[in-house]
């Protein structure tokens, strides 16, 4: 973030560790994904998920404008309701087919929502795996120091 004042790496009290952007995106009760319309034009939606093994998990309606742009363009951009310690994740949406790990994902799924998602053979599951992620702390003597960006292979 070029001209914030934010630290280096080795500056203050270090970057944050990935398990306090984990900790966030397992607890957030809903994330918003942005995805790339036909035209280019960019579109974002609010959806229940679950973080788990790694990646977010969520489900969406299988004819929604985000089902239809991640199956075009699977790249996406994730982040959680929470703007005071926000955490973004930048990554590859990839519909779930693999029947044993759609158990595990339905069965946190209910663990979290108390319910289950609408019926996955029509509202696909989507998994974002992140490439990039940011964090920060808002507050006014955390910003500087806390703002941490984690890379990601493939």
């Amino acid at each position: 973030m070029p001209g914030y004042g934010i630290w280096g790496p080795t500056e203050g009290r270090g970057v944050l560790p990935w398990s306090w952007a984990e900790e966030r995106l397992a607890s957030s009760h809903r994330y918003w994904v942005a995805s790339v319309g036909p035209a280019g034009q960019p579109h974002a939606m609010p959806v229940w998920g679950v973080w788990l093994t790694g990646s977010l998990w969520f489900s969406t309606g299988g004819r929604s404008r985000k089902a239809r742009n991640l199956e075009a363009d699977p790249r996406c951009v994730v982040h959680i309701e929470d703007g005071a310690e926000p955490v973004v994740v930048e990554g590859t949406a990839q519909p779930l087919r693999d029947a044993a790990v759609l158990g595990e994902v339905l069965a946190a799924y209910e663990e979290k929502y108390a319910e289950r998602p609408p019926e996955v053979a029509e509202n696909p599951i989507f998994r974002v795996r992140p490439r990039r992620a940011f964090g920060l702390i808002e507050s006014a003597d955390e910003f500087a120091a806390s703002a941490t960006r984690w890379d990601f292979d493939g």
